[in-house]
């Protein structure tokens, strides 16, 4: 009898000390990619070759191999013109900032420029901002895709 209740014990040690089956996991966008026959997404930089040292342009990755490549190419990818500030926005004229996505976080240093210190606003599509400083007023441009973030 005391077999038979040790019996059921072992079997359950010896399976918990026993590897459980991995099966074979890949990421199913890497799938797809090799598969479908298209290139790789340039986003990816190829690296650098046995031996060497790599640059930036080989081993940068996102949003920096996208600045670097646009560089290269003499086109200015990310805007890094200061915002209007000759004027102070009011509600009725508020100045208006560029963006492709529904909210941006911008920073007023008061009109004229440097007239107080940095403050940092987040604006959105459905609120207009006012600077607590000098009363500037701004509002979001919104020029992206209304289904941008939407891809699920």
């Amino acid at each position: 009898m005391f077999a038979a209740a040790l019996r059921p014990a072992s079997f359950a040690a010896r399976a918990a000390v026993k590897p459980a089956r991995s099966a074979a996991v890949r990421a199913l966008s890497t799938t797809a990619a090799r598969r479908s026959g298209h290139p790789a997404p340039q986003i990816f930089g190829e690296g650098a070759k046995t031996g060497e040292i790599p640059t930036d342009e080989n081993q940068a990755t996102g949003l920096e191999r996208l600045q670097i490549l646009g560089t290269i190419e003499g086109v200015e990818v990310f805007d890094l013109k200061p915002l209007d500030s000759s004027r102070i926005g009011t509600l009725a004229d508020p100045i208006k900032i560029f963006s492709m996505d529904t909210e941006r976080l911008i920073g007023c240093t008061g009109a004229p420029a440097e007239s107080h210190e940095l403050l940092w606003m987040n604006l959105t599509r459905e609120k207009n901002r006012r600077c607590p400083e000098c009363g500037s007023v701004y509002t979001l441009d919104f020029q992206g895709s209304e289904h941008a973030h939407e891809h699920h």
